[in-house]
C-alpha cells in the first residue's frame, strides 16, 4: 500500500533502519510497501527479506531527487520484476556516474511504473507506465482535475521517512548537518514534510476515504509488482571460459601441472588435490579458482610481487596453481576449513600486491570481465560519536570555544557517551548528547571497501546501482556483509608497503651489486641458521609484520628460531588471544610443553599443537564441533557469528543456546562450558586462520633473508616505501647502524627517491618537507638529461628554483657539490636574485657575463648548526640526536645492560621513537614507549597508569627516564617511575 518508503539509507534523510522499517510496517498492518529509498539502493535485499519473514509483500523503487538543489522529488521509479529494478538501476548508475541532474520527466521503462508528486497540469501528459502520487495534503487539492483522468492515472502517495515527531526533528538535524547552516535558517525546499510520519493503515484509508479509487489504483499498481530475489544460488561468473566443462578441464590440467612442481607428483598430495577439485567443481567455484589463478599468471607475467593469503591458503589446488605459497599439507591444514560441501559461506582468498601494482591488478580485472560485471564493493561510511556532536553543535549555532569545551569533557566508553557533569548542561548540549548517541552507527555516506572487488555473472544493475567514487572504478551500494548474505563472493585485493620493499630491495640489489636474488626460496630461508638467529633475538626491524616492539619482544619471549613457532606467534600477537586472556599462558606453556595442564582433557587434546591455547581461527571450529558436539557447519557459523562484525547475526543466542545445551548434555562442569565460551568469544573476532598466518610468516622470511644479507640495499627499499611501523629517521638510523654512511640530498648525486652506491647512502629529495614536488623531480630529471651542474648559477638557470625553495636546497647541502660553504652559497644566492623572489633577468646574451666571484674568510659551520638545519628540513638530523646534547650523561647503563640489571632501580638515558597506549582491566590508561641509547640499541619502557598520569609521553625527543628493570620470559623492560625531557643545543 506504501509506495514510497525510505530507509536511512536516504543518507542524511531517513531515520529508519530496514529492520526498523519493516516491524513498523507489520505493527501498523500493511502488508505491502515499496522500499524506495533516494539515490540509492543500499536497503533491497535486507527489505525484501525481513519483509518475507513478517509476511509483507516487498516492492522495490528509487526515489529520484536532486538534492543539492532541493529535497523534493523528481519522480518514484517502481519496478515491475527484476527486470525494472535492474533498469532503475541502470537509470541511477548514469546519473550517479556523470553527475547529470534528474529531468523534470523520467525517461520510458518496459518493466517499472513511474510516479510524479501531484502538481497540476500533469495528469493529462501520462504514458501508460506513469502515474501521479496524491500525497495528503494534495488530497483537497485535486477537486478540480478531469475526474476520468483522474480515476485512471491517480494513486495514494503516503511517503513514510519517520516513525514520529521525534524522528522529523531529527530529520531536520540530519538535513542541516548536510547543507552546513544553522537549524533556524534551514529551509523548508530542503527538508522533508512532518506528513511523512508513519501512519497506521486504517489512518492512512481514512486519509483517502473521499477518493477510495486512489487506494484501489495503488492496490492494482502494487499487485502488478513482484521481486524476486535468490539468497541460495552463488552469482558469481558461472564459466571462465565457455562453459563449466571446459573450466573443470583447464582446472584439472593446471593443478596437475602445479602438483609435479610442487610436490613432484607425490602420491597423497594427487590424493588430496582430486579430492579437492571435486568439491571445488560440485560447489560451483571452478570459475573462481580460474578468476584468481588468471589474476596471479597476470601478475607474474608482469613481474608483480604477491602473496596469497587467507583460509584460501589451507587449500593443495590454490598452492599448485601458485596462488598461495604456503604448503597446506606441511602446516596439516585441512581444505574443509576453507571449502566443503556442507559450507554455504564464500571462499576465501586474499590477493595482496605492492602498492605501486595494485590499480593496475584492479584495471587488468575490471578490462578482463566488464564494468558491467565487476565493481569494487561500498562499504557505508558511519556517524561517529564525537564527529557528531561536534556537528550538532554548529547545527545550533554554539561557537566553536563551547563546542570544543562540551566535546572534551564528554567520556565515552565502548558503545556510548556520558557527560560528567550532566546536570550543568543547558537544553542544547543535553540534545547534542541525546541525538549523538542516536546518530551513532546511522550510515553517513557510501565509501569505497578496502579491497573487495565482485564478479558477477548477470550484469550487476540487476542487483544494484553503481557509482564512482574518485578512485575511478564502479562501486556497489551493497556492503560486504550483503554480498555474503546474496552470495555474490568477493575477491579481496590488497596492497601493502612489504611487498614493495621486497620487489625494490631486489631491483637495488642487481643495480648496486650486480646479483640476481630469488626470494621464492622459502624452504631454503626456512632452514637458515643465521636467519633463525636473527628471528630469535628481535632483530627484524623493517621486516614484514615483524618489526614492531611487541612482535619482537614475543619472538624473543617464544624464543623463536623455526617457521612453524613464527606462524604461530603472527596470530599470538593478534588482540584474539589476548582478549581471551591466554597470550601468556600460550607463551608459558611454550616453555613447559609437558607440565600445563589443559581446563579440559578433551581440550588438550583437540589443541594439542597450541598447548590447549586456541590461536588460530580453526581452533574455535576445533572446539565448537569436537569439545561441545556442533556440526562443522554449525561450528564455521558460530566462529564467524562471534565475530564482532556479525554480532547482528540474528542466529547468534541460538547457537549459544545449543553449545550449553551439548556441553550439558556431555557431561562438562558448568564453570569449565563457561571458560571455554568465554575464551572462544573473546578471541574469535580478532584472530587469524592459520593459513593466513603462514602466508605473513612466509612473507617475514622473505624480508628477514634481505636484511639479513642485503642489509644496506633492504634499508633504503624500506626507506623509499614508507609506511612500515617507524619513521624515516629511525630507518635512517638502522642503516648507519648497519653501515651505511648517510648523505643529505644531493643535486650532484641524489635522485627524487633515496639511492644507494656501495655503503653511501643518499637520501633522495621527497624527504624535503617544504621542497616542492616539481623542483625535486625535476632536478634529478634535468641533471640525468643535460648533465652535472657545474655551479650555483647553472643549477638556478636550469631549474629556475624562486628564492625560497633556492635557500632550503642550500642549509640541507644539496649544493656543496660546489665546493663553497653553506654560508658562502647563501651570500651568493642573495646576489644573484637581488631584492627579488625569483631569479633575475636571464644573461644568456650575446655576451654573457662572467657571474661574480667573492673571497670569504672561512667561517666554520658547526654540527649543530648542520643538525638544526636538517632538522628543518628534513624533520631529523643525520648525526645522532646524543650529539646535541648540553652535557656528557648518557646514563647509568645502555640497553645492552639490561639483562644484567633486572630488579635495580637504574637511571637510561633514550631518544623516543615510538608510543602505544592501553588501557588496564579497570579501564586506566597506560603507556608503553620504544626507545634507542647512544649505542643505537633499543629498549622499552612501561608507564603505569599512576606515572602515565604525571610524565605521559607526548612528543619524540631525548629524555631521562629512572625506574626499575624487570623481566618476563628473558626480555627486559623498565618500569618507570619518573621521567624528563633532556635539552639540546644548537
Amino acid at each position: 500500500m506504501l509506495l514510497n518508503c525510505h530507509t536511512y539509507y536516504s543518507y542524511k534523510y531517513g531515520t529508519f533502519s530496514v529492520k526498523e522499517l519493516v516491524s513498523h510496517l507489520s505493527k501498523n498492518g500493511y502488508d505491502t510497501a515499496v522500499l524506495s529509498d533516494i539515490n540509492n539502493t543500499s536497503g533491497g535485499w535486507d527489505f525484501v527479506d525481513h519483509c518475507r519473514k513478517a509476511n509483507i509483500r516487498p516492492c522495490l523503487g528509487i526515489d529520484f531527487r536532486n538534492m543539492e538543489e532541493s529535497a523534493t522529488c523528481c519522480y518514484i521509479g517502481i519496478a515491475k520484476n527484476n527486470a525494472g529494478f535492474k533498469e532503475l538501476n541502470r537509470h541511477l548508475s548514469h546519473h550517479l556516474h556523470t553527475g547529470e541532474k534528474f529531468a523534470a520527466r523520467a525517461p520510458s521503462f518496459e518493466n517499472a511504473f513511474i510516479v510524479y508528486p501531484y502538481r497540476p497540469g500533469l495528469l493529462q501528459h501520462l504514458k501508460a507506465h506513469e502515474y501521479v502520487g496524491v500525497r495528503p495534503q494534495d488530497v483537497n487539492r485535486i477537486v478540480m482535475e478531469d475526474n476520468g483522468w483522474l480515476r485512471r492515472k491517480a494513486v495514494a502517495l503516503a511517503p513514510l521517512s519517520f516513525q514520529n515527531t521525534e524522528d522529523f526533528y531529527l530529520h531536520c538535524l540530519l538535513r542541516t548537518m548536510d547543507h552546513n547552516t544553522l537549524l533556524s535558517k534551514l529551509e523548508r525546499k530542503h527538508a522533508g514534510s512532518r506528513q511523512e510520519c508513519g501512519l497506521g493503515l486504517q489512518q492512512l484509508l481514512d486519509v483517502y476515504r473521499q477518493h477510495p479509487f486512489l487506494v484501489t489504483n495503488t492496490q492494482a499498481l502494487l499487485e502488478q509488482c513482484e521481486i524476486d530475489f535468490d539468497y541460495e544460488t552463488h552469482k558469481n561468473k558461472k564459466a571462465f571460459l565457455g562453459s563449466p566443462e571446459e573450466d573443470y578441464e583447464l582446472l584439472y590440467a593446471e593443478c596437475m601441472k602445479g602438483l609435479a612442481y610442487r610436490y613432484n607428483n607425490d602420491p597423497e598430495a594427487e590424493k588430496r588435490l582430486l579430492h579437492e577439485i571435486e568439491v571445488i567443481h560440485k560447489l560451483k567455484f571452478t570459475s573462481y579458482f580460474l578468476t584468481v589463478w588468471d589474476v596471479i599468471k597476470h601478475a607474474n607475467e608482469q613481474g608483480y610481487y604477491y602473496v596469497g593469503r587467507g583460509s584460501g591458503a589451507n587449500s593443495v589446488a590454490a598452492y599448485c596453481l601458485k596462488i598461495t605459497d604456503v604448503d597446506p599439507i606441511e602446516l596439516n591444514l585441512f581444505f574443509e576449513r576453507f571449502l566443503n560441501l556442507h559450507r554455504n559461506s564464500p571462499p576465501d582468498f586474499d590477493m595482496d600486491f605492492s602498492w605501486k601494482d595494485r590499480d593496475n591488478i584492479i584495471e587488468y580485472l575490471f578490462t578482463k570481465h566488464g564494468t558491467a560485471h565487476t565493481a569494487m564493493l561500498g562499504s557505508h561510511n558511519t556517524f561517529k560519536f564525537r564527529a557528531v556532536a561536534r556537528e550538532l553543535g554548529k547545527v545550533y549555532g554554539l561557537p566553536k570555544s563551547e563546542i570544543d569545551g562540551f566535546i572534551g569533557s564528554i567520556e565515552l566508553d565502548s558503545k556510548i557517551g556520558t557527560q560528567k557533569s550532566a546536570g550543568l548542561m543547558d537544553k542544547y548540549k543535553q540534545k547534542i548528547l541525546y541525538f549523538s548517541q542516536r546518530l551513532s552507527k546511522f550510515p553517513h555516506y557510501l565509501s569505497v571497501h578496502a579491497c573487495g572487488i565482485v564478479i558477477s555473472d548477470e550484469p550487476l544493475h540487476y542487483f544494484t546501482a553503481t557509482q564512482i567514487p574518485p578512485k575511478g572504478f564502479p562501486i556497489t551500494h551493497f556492503d560486504m556483509y550483503l554480498a555474503d548474505k546474496m552470495k555474490l563472493y568477493k575477491l579481496d585485493i590488497l596492497s601493502q608497503r612489504g611487498l614493495g620493499h621486497i620487489k625494490d630491495c631486489i631491483d637495488i640489489v642487481r643495480k648496486n651489486q650486480g646479483k640476481e636474488i630469488d626470494v621464492h626460496q622459502v624452504k631454503d630461508f626456512k632452514e637458515d641458521t643465521y636467519l633463525n638467529n636473527l628471528l630469535m633475538y628481535g632483530k627484524t626491524i623493517g621486516c614484514f609484520y615483524i618489526e614492531s616492539p611487541a612482535m619482537r619482544q614475543l619472538l624473543r619471549k617464544l624464543d623463536c628460531d623455526n617457521y612453524l613457532t613464527l606462524v604461530a606467534a603472527s596470530s599470538v600477537i593478534r588482540p584474539g588471544v589476548a582478549e581471551s586472556g591466554m597470550a601468556r599462558e600460550y607463551i608459558l606453556r611454550h616453555h613447559n610443553r609437558d607440565k600445563y595442564v589443559p581446563i579440559h582433557p578433551k581440550i588438550g587434546e583437540i589443541l594439542k599443537e597450541t598447548y590447549g591455547v586456541m590461536v588460530y581461527q580453526e581452533d574455535v571450529i576445533k572446539v565448537a564441533h569436537y569439545f561441545a558436539g556442533l556440526s562443522l557447519e554449525e561450528a564455521d557459523m558460530l566462529r564467524r557469528a562471534m565475530a564482532w562484525k556479525f554480532r547482528v547475526d540474528d542466529g547468534f543466542e541460538q547457537k549459544e543456546e545449543k553449545y550449553f545445551e551439548n556441553c550439558k548434555a556431555l557431561g562438562y562442569p558448568d564453570a569449565v562450558a563457561q571458560e571455554v565460551w568465554r575464551q572462544m568469544e573473546g578471541f574469535a573476532g580478532f584472530s587469524f586462520c592459520k593459513a593466513h598466518s603462514a602466508s605473513y610468516a612466509v612473507e617475514s622470511y622473505q624480508s628477514l633473508f634481505l636484511k639479513a644479507y642485503y642489509p644496506l640495499e633492504f634499508m633504503v627499499a624500506v626507506i623509499n616505501n614508507f609506511g612500515g611501523y617507524y619513521n624515516t629517521e629511525f630507518y635512517v638510523n638502522e642503516a648507519r647502524r648497519a653501515g651505511a654512511t648517510i648523505h643529505a640530498p644531493c643535486a650532484a648525486r641524489s635522485q627524487y627517491l633515496t639511492i644507494i652506491e656501495g655503503t653511501n647512502i643518499y637520501l633522495g629529495f621527497i624527504h624535503i618537507k617544504s621542497l616542492e614536488t616539481t623542483i625535486a623531480e625535476g632536478i634529478p630529471q634535468e641533471r640525468d638529461k643535460n648533465g652535472p651542474y657545474t655551479s650555483l648559477e647553472d643549477f638556478c638557470e636550469r631549474i629556475k628554483p624562486g628564492m625560497e625553495q633556492l635557500f632550503i636546497l642550500v642549509k640541507i647541502g644539496a649544493l656543496l657539490f660546489t665546493g663553497k660553504t653553506k654560508k658562502q652559497l647563501l651570500f651568493d644566492s642573495l646576489f644573484l636574485y637581488g631584492s627579488k623572489k625569483t631569479l633575475l633577468p636571464d644573461k644568456n646574451t650575446l655576451f654573457p657575463e662572467p657571474a661574480l666571484s667573492f673571497n670569504f674568510l672561512p667561517v666554520p659551520q658547526t654540527v649543530r648548526q648542520d643538525a638544526l638545519q636538517e632538522i628543518q628540513a628534513l624533520g631529523f638530523p643525520l648525526c645522532s640526536r646524543f650529539e646535541l646534547l648540553t652535557d656528557d650523561f648518557r646514563g647509568q647503563i645502555k640497553a645492552i645492560d639490561t639483562v644484567n640489571n633486572v630488579g635495580q632501580k637504574v637511571t637510561m638515558v633514550g631518544y623516543l621513537t615510538n608510543t602505544k597506549s592501553s588501557t588496564t582491566r579497570h579501564g586506566q590508561y597506560m603507556q608503553f614507549g620504544s626507545f634507542i641509547d647512544d649505542e643505537n640499541n633499543t629498549f622499552e619502557a612501561v608507564l603505569f597508569p599512576d606515572v602515565y598520569k604525571k610524565y605521559p609521553l607526548q612528543e619524540k625527543a631525548l629524555y631521562s627516564i629512572t625506574g626499575k628493570i624487570t623481566e618476563e620470559f628473558g626480555v627486559t623492560s623498565l618500569e618507570v617511575h619518573s621521567l624528563k625531557r633532556l635539552e639540546i643545543r644548537f
